[in-house]
């Protein structure tokens, strides 16, 4: 307990002597960071919190059957979608078309024609507008500009522009997939239309349906051998040759027509759900906080600019006192001597 009385008398006392000095310091100090926080270009915050929502296809939940498995639309995104969300936003096409719609190389006053302007925007735009992941999962946007007004309009279009990108990346791929689909059900039409024009000139040459016919000719023939009429009985075998050279083909075409139908059936299901993804804008956020016009400054927080360096201003020339004193005492001179001493003996 004396020890501590003596160390506090002796850093009381240390203070006394250099009062003075440190008051002084530390004045100028504060007086130079008061005006330094009052030079500083205030910047307000317009932020935004919008939670991913899941990656679903939205022809796939709403047009097929709905006793398989599947995501509803309706509920968040987990970890992945967020991190997707924060990969668009980090994108290089939400910062050039923000940097052209608000005219940002005039705004933060970078001149086109200088050194290195999109590293300039580039370093601009990170320092003010902010990307990150909250601690549920949900994403953050952060913008801070001199102009209050400002920082919410473009908070407001980046909502506005994510949707946008998403769409425009998954549109790319969901035209691809629609081409292929509209190809391949093309295709099988012809195949139809091919199918359809044989049975056609089979009809020509009265083959319209060959198991019926087979039934209807083989009873009227029996009726005909019945009542003992030989024209009837030629006719009905003339056809029934007819039958038997073109039936073959007939059951033949008729199973490709069957099959063919089905699976022109199956691809125009396919090619709807395909144009339902291609014309699909559905929003890929919930919108949790909406931006708005902030009414104060984020920052600088000048009491504290001031408080932070008033007292690292004390703390440094009470070190540097407390260096030169300690290099002044006889300690430190006989710690010199010594080694000194100690270099001449080597």
């Amino acid at each position: 307990m004396k020890n501590n009385d003596f160390n506090l008398m002796h850093l009381l006392a240390f203070y006394i002597r250099h009062s003075k000095k440190v008051l002084i310091f530390t004045a100028l100090a504060a007086l130079v960071s008061i005006v330094a926080a009052l030079v500083i270009t205030p910047l307000y915050l317009s932020e935004v919190i919008i939670f991913p929502a899941s990656n679903t296809s939205i022809s796939k939940e709403l047009l097929t059957d709905v006793t398989r498995s599947r995501k509803d639309i309706l509920l968040f995104g987990e970890d992945e979608e967020a991190e997707q969300l924060l990969q668009i936003l980090y994108s290089d096409e939400i910062k050039s078309r923000i940097v052209q719609r608000f005219d940002l190389f005039l705004h933060y006053n970078i001149p086109t024609d200088a050194g290195y302007p999109n590293t300039s925007i580039g370093k601009k735009f990170a320092n003010n507008i902010k990307f990150s992941r909250t601690q549920y999962q949900a994403v953050k946007i952060q913008v801070y500009d001199k102009d209050p007004q400002m920082a919410a309009n473009i908070a407001e279009a980046i909502l506005e522009l994510v949707d946008t990108v998403y769409n425009n990346i998954q549109k790319k791929r969901a035209l691809g997939a629609y081409k292929i689909v509209e190809a391949e059900y093309l295709r099988w039409q012809q195949i139809h239309s091919g199918i359809m024009d044989s049975l056609t000139l089979l009809r020509n040459v009265g083959v319209w349906d060959y198991q019926i016919q087979v039934q209807m000719l083989t009873e009227a023939l029996v009726r005909a051998i019945e009542k003992n009429n030989a024209p009837a009985q030629t006719d009905i075998k003339r056809q029934l040759a007819t039958l038997e050279r073109f039936g073959g083909l007939y059951l033949d075409l008729s199973a490709r027509l069957e099959s063919t139908q089905l699976q022109l059936a199956l691809l125009a299901s396919k090619l709807s759900e395909a144009r339902v993804d291609l014309e699909q804008n559905l929003s890929h956020k919930f919108i949790v906080n909406a931006p708005s016009v902030p009414e104060k400054k984020a920052k600088p927080v000048r009491w504290l600019i001031v408080v932070i360096s008033t007292i690292s201003a004390f703390v440094l020339i009470s070190v540097i006192l407390i260096f030169l004193e300690s290099f002044k005492s006889k300690e430190w001179k006989q710690i010199i001597e010594e080694t000194s001493a100690d270099n001449k003996t080597k």
